[in-house]
């Protein structure tokens, strides 16, 4: 078995490194399982040196001119070689038990995709609210985070993948999609919650409070539609880092 891990990055030379990092001391776990596995870096048309940090890391670098995170993870996956496809940010830090619960994931006939839980890297009660409201919308809806979804690869082409109409929430779209394929077949979408995904909180500190409820308040207001639209979605794509 391989599992083909995927990771967008747009100008993230100052993360990607510890991810590249972790992602290789964590799968020692999916070694010792049996499940061999590839890292695929799509450079979403960095400025900076991030192609060369993946490349250097042993990582297969593929490239998307167009700054669009569904778009740059659907390019990485058609380099994948995998029988399975983990999507994972260039700002979270796998660890060697999360990859253990994800081996046995993999390994399971009843699952079809899943994700994770996550744990900012800051400690504050900001980041604990926003995440204890993700783990409550995660666990209730089995939807999973882009910051790390799995799937299997041959059920992520035959729904064709992110949908490139949403500039955010594009992961979303994809578990209800996967959830309805799932539940056709008779599989799951597993959710993992013992050993959570560190990631970065640094949209927190980026962006004040007024910017995210406001970009709330559109979502909710427009019925999602603003999800559709590049300039609306400006905490993902003003390359703030």
């Amino acid at each position: 078995m391989l599992l083909s891990i995927v990771i967008p990055a747009y100008n993230e030379s100052a993360l990607l490194p510890a991810t590249l990092a972790a992602a290789h001391v964590a799968a020692a776990a999916l070694e010792e399982a049996g499940i061999a596995h590839e890292i695929i870096v799509c450079d979403n048309n960095s400025t900076d040196g991030t192609a060369e940090i993946a490349r250097a890391a042993g990582a297969v670098c593929v490239f998307e001119p167009v700054n669009q995170i569904g778009r740059a993870r659907n390019t990485g996956a058609a380099a994948a070689n995998g029988d399975w496809i983990l999507f994972l940010d260039a700002d979270s830090l796998p660890s060697r038990a999360l990859f253990q619960d994800l081996a046995a994931c993999l390994k399971d006939d009843r699952v079809l995709a899943g994700g994770c839980w996550l744990r900012m890297d800051v400690d504050d009660l900001g980041a604990k609210a926003v995440m204890g409201f993700w783990h409550l919308i995660s666990k209730t809806m089995r939807y999973a985070a882009g910051s790390f979804l799995f799937v299997r690869t041959a059920a992520f082409r035959e729904i064709g993948g992110f949908d490139t109409a949403f500039f955010a929430a594009e992961e979303i779209d994809l578990s209800k999609r996967l959830k309805r394929l799932a539940k056709s077949r008779r599989q799951e979408m597993r959710i993992l919650t013992s050993h959570p995904l560190t990631t970065s909180a640094r949209k927190l500190s980026l962006y004040k409070p007024s910017e995210h409820l406001k970009f709330i308040a559109k979502v909710l207001l427009t019925g999602g539609r603003t999800l559709k639209k590049k300039e609306a979605c400006d905490i993902w794509y003003d390359g703030r880092r």
